[in-house]
């Protein structure tokens, strides 16, 4: 406990290693300003002079992006307000781990007004007052408080998770094989692990470093040029490989390649059979990570790292109507959430009416079940709830103010959904195809795989109906098995009423994904429109 509480997070600065990867992202007038626009103003700072300045040069071309990043338009073409779909880019790009995603979440917070907490601390909160937390640098609270709340009101909540399935470096990484300096990884949820091989990776994650003063500090890194490479069999090795199928071993097959071997010339033939102590990770890894980070290898005392895939998320499509990125499970509904969030409450008014608590909840290690300090399996968010309602008590707590206030609440577990396949649609219960570009998916399963209720979703959906917006349904079929969320290991855990939801998607659990760009755009309205007016619809509906 000592050691951790002097653990300090630096955010790397974001600035984008070319000018195409910065040119996918367009700027919106949201309090979240994005890196690219950044950028511009600081290069503009700098080339001041006190002569007259050289016009500048023409802007570079809009890679993968289209006109509704800025505005989305309805049918009929009468624009629908702004878009936030250069953001979610943004986003993406910079969150190449769990650790980034909530470091990125917390300065978007920041910039946009809430205080930041700490678990550990007092707190001394305030009707209209907007917060948030994190643990572990991996997952976050947030939550909004109406100007009208008193104990007993409740929590109107979406929660999210920040992880994907991924590759993980093992503690002791180092490995060599025919001349090859290898990474020994670990799989990281239900990947699809085929479609790592034969791509441009790199690895990012988070240290901790030795400080010259004997403290530690917690910083994040990513290594953005492509670092590693997990290569295919020729297929003149494989012959069957195309009618019996790609069937990788993931211990032996599954190891990225880091570099070729470098012939040790400094050691003696005679003294090369001695035994000696195996570094837990190879030296040219260490440095690359001392380089990145200003720090001496013999600093960097402690590292978790992902292997990331270096392609920049971008727009995609005929229309450009895909989104085209990996991590969207579930990073998108973890953007769609926090951007709603704040921007139902940008302005001191947007709470002057409300009764109850906004929030937003984003959990690590959904993808391995939850079961960890960090996870939705952990009480964070109902000791969040509990601390929030005495706080705001005072010295006064009435009977039972915090389970009155678990009645009156309502969760959004927000998942990506299974989109229909064209090429296996008969993997779709007949009804229930979810499509992309129709809307957010509401989620049934009878045996509770999900949390949805007849009630919940009827909420849920008159949400939608008020607000003109789509909703589709997803049920799966009865002779194959059905995944699960958040949303059941919440729900039961305090008994709140909840919905599962989700974007819909492609290729789920791929190194690459898919989306509709039209849905960030609904789902963000969606998740906007229930802080808004879910307390006026709830009243009027009593089910004891």
């Amino acid at each position: 406990m000592a050691t951790m509480s002097r653990l300090h997070l630096l955010i790397p600065s974001r600035t984008h290693s070319s000018s195409s990867y910065s040119s996918l992202i367009v700027s919106s007038s949201s309090p979240f300003p994005n890196s690219h626009s950044r950028l511009r103003h600081f290069s503009n700072h700098r080339s001041r002079t006190f002569t007259a300045a050289p016009p500048p040069p023409p802007p570079p071309p809009r890679l993968f992006c289209s006109r509704s990043d800025r505005t989305a338009e309805a049918s009929d073409g009468a624009p629908e307000g702004p878009s936030i779909v250069g953001d979610l880019l943004d986003y993406l790009n910079e969150s190449w781990t769990q650790f980034h995603a909530t470091a990125e979440a917390k300065r978007q917070l920041l910039a946009a007004g809430f205080h930041l907490l700490k678990e550990n601390d007092d707190w001394d909160l305030k009707p209209g007052g907007r917060y948030f937390f994190t643990r572990n640098m991996s997952s976050l609270i947030a939550f909004a408080i109406g100007e009208k709340y008193s104990v007993g009101n409740g929590f109107h909540a979406i929660a999210a998770h920040t992880d994907s399935p991924c590759l993980k470096l093992k503690p002791n990484s180092a490995s060599s094989k025919a001349g090859y300096l290898m990474l020994n990884v670990q799989t990281y949820g239900a990947g699809l692990w085929h479609t790592w091989f034969d791509r441009d990776l790199s690895l990012a994650g988070r240290v901790i470093v030795r400080a010259a003063d004997g403290s530690f500090l917690h910083k994040l890194v990513k290594l953005k040029k492509p670092l590693l490479r997990v290569p295919t069999l020729a297929i003149h090795l494989d012959r069957t490989v195309n009618t019996d199928g790609f069937k990788p071993n993931l211990e032996t097959h599954l190891v990225p390649i880091l570099s070729i071997k470098p012939e040790d010339k400094s050691v003696k033939s005679e003294e090369k059979s001695l035994p000696s102590s195996k570094a837990a990770h190879h030296p040219v890894l260490m440095q690359v990570l001392s380089d990145e980070l200003g720090c001496g290898i013999d600093e960097i005392v402690s590292i978790e790292l992902n292997v990331c895939d270096t392609q920049p998320s971008c727009l995609g499509g005929g229309n450009e109507e895909f989104i085209f990125s990996g991590r969207l499970d579930n990073l998108a509904s973890s953007y769609c959430a926090i951007r709603a969030l704040a921007d139902s409450c940008a302005s001191p008014e947007d709470l002057l009416n409300e009764h109850s608590i906004r929030m937003v909840a984003l959990f690590d290690n959904e993808e391995v079940g939850s079961g960890s300090v960090q996870g939705a399996g952990a009480p964070t968010m109902f000791q969040a709830m509990k601390r929030i309602v005495h706080c705001l008590a005072h010295e006064y707590v009435g009977e039972g103010a915090y389970e009155r206030a678990i009645r009156e609440s309502f969760l959004v577990s927000a998942d990506m959904a299974h989109g229909v396949h064209p090429n296996f649609m008969d993997k779709h219960e007949e009804h229930h195809r979810p499509q992309l570009q129709k809307g957010i998916v509401i989620k049934h399963n009878a045996n509770q795989r999900y949390a949805t209720s007849g009630v919940t979703s009827f909420l849920f959906k008159e949400i939608a109906k008020i607000h003109n917006l789509p909703t589709q349904e997803f049920v799966v079929r009865n002779d194959m098995g059905c995944g699960s969320t958040i949303g059941p290991i919440l729900a039961s855990g305090v008994g709140i009423r909840t919905v599962d939801c989700g974007i819909a998607q492609l290729s789920m659990h791929s190194v690459r994904e898919i989306c509709g760009k039209e849905d960030i755009d609904i789902a963000y309205k969606h998740f906007k429109a229930f802080y808004q007016t879910f307390s006026s619809i709830d009243r009027k509906l009593s089910v004891d």
